[in-house]
């Protein structure tokens, strides 16, 4: 039976066209990582879109290198992603889970946090009106760190002092775990949430666009003629049932990739940012005409169809819950006819969602 794609009401993220909308099966939620699903990493399967037509093709991301052409370019992000769960107590003494959603402070000093009802299973939102979070909370939490709220970003994610012997990322190392999702079968390892790439410790999520790719796709890519180069972009936590807009996200574009931005489409070759995280990063690098520089610091860039992408030229991505303000970066890249008709043949073909499942390969040229 064919999948349905309409249209629906757009997130928050600026004006124009309906988003998408459309339901995703429970049981099309990978549950596991795909290796615990007796695949490889590299064995997930791959739904390529191509502008032109629009067409689309059925893959194995172990395929990529072949359908990508020599001076190509990926660009990755090299976060590494950090167990970035904890559970504390709150002054009455029950139990509370905190996401810290920001490994770097604010220049005020302040890191962003959510709070989330500990369950048997993954931590569960507050029902509304609910939450403990307030100003002046204080939140105790294990091996003597402690965490107190100062103000709203959202009604879900707060600002926080926070006090953790022996620095943030050792702390983390000790008492934290990753951060889990409901749609997740149990607790897995921090080593199921890195990907190849990640050098740079720093997202409270993995960039799980890159998760399928392994020591053998990329000597493939370099065999192949397909340049890869890092971009660093933090991820703060997700928002799969509130369908925020992105908030800001620490981000870093060294000197050499945005040369071998400028280079490889000077040539005539294709930019595909391995992520929107990426397509983020690079968009907040680059001026009016596209060219790429080197950058630094904090973006809040919301990348819609109306301010279009002006540095890549793909997207290699998952796959995103109905109405998420990433399908409208999807939208920049790929344009409406082939965003629907992808996320119709996914859902007729039964591919899996979520960080541990199959990715969509839009190329806009």
């Amino acid at each position: 039976m064919a999948a349905t794609v309409r249209g629906g009401t757009r997130p928050d993220a600026g004006g124009g066209a309906d988003g998408l909308d459309f339901t995703v099966p429970p049981e099309l939620s990978a549950r596991a990582p795909a290796e615990a699903r007796g695949v490889a990493r590299d064995g997930v399967r791959m739904l390529v879109g191509r502008r032109a037509g629009p067409h689309t093709a059925h893959h194995r991301f172990d395929e990529l290198p072949a359908l990508l052409d020599p001076g190509d370019l990926l660009v990755v992000n090299d976060s590494g992603t950090l167990p970035a769960a904890l559970t504390g107590r709150l002054p009455e003494g029950a139990a509370v889970v905190l996401h810290l959603s920001s490994a770097q402070p604010d220049r005020h000093g302040r890191y962003l946090v959510e709070l989330r009802r500990p369950t048997a299973g993954a931590a569960a939102y507050y029902e509304p009106g609910t939450s403990p979070a307030r100003a002046g909370l204080r939140i105790d939490l294990p091996g003597g760190g402690t965490a107190g709220l100062t103000a709203a970003l959202t009604p879900r994610l707060w600002h926080a002092d926070l006090h953790l012997p022996g620095g943030l990322t050792g702390y983390l190392a000790r008492h934290g775990r990753p951060i889990r999702y409901g749609y997740v079968d149990r607790d897995w390892p921090i080593e199921a949430y890195q990907t190849v790439v990640a050098a740079v410790p720093g997202s409270s999520e993995m960039p799980s666009a890159a998760r399928p790719f392994t020591t053998r796709t990329v000597a493939h890519l370099a065999a192949r003629g397909v340049l890869v180069a890092p971009v660093t972009l933090h991820t703060g936590v997700a928002s799969p049932e509130a369908h925020e807009a992105p908030y800001a996200e620490r981000f870093h574009v060294p000197e050499s990739t945005a040369a071998l931005v400028g280079a490889v489409r000077s040539a005539g070759g294709r930019v595909v940012a391995v992520g929107t995280t990426v397509v983020r990063a690079l968009e907040s690098a680059a001026d009016a005409d596209g060219a790429v520089r080197a950058a630094d610091g904090w973006t809040d860039l919301v990348i819609t169809p109306e301010r279009g992408v002006r540095a890549v030229d793909g997207l290699l991505t998952g796959w995103h819950e109905p109405r998420a303000s990433h399908l409208l970066m999807l939208e920049a890249v790929a344009g409406r006819p082939l965003l629907e008709r992808c996320y119709a043949e996914a859902l007729q073909a039964r591919y899996l969602w979520h960080e541990f499942g199959d990715v969509n390969l839009l190329l806009a040229r």
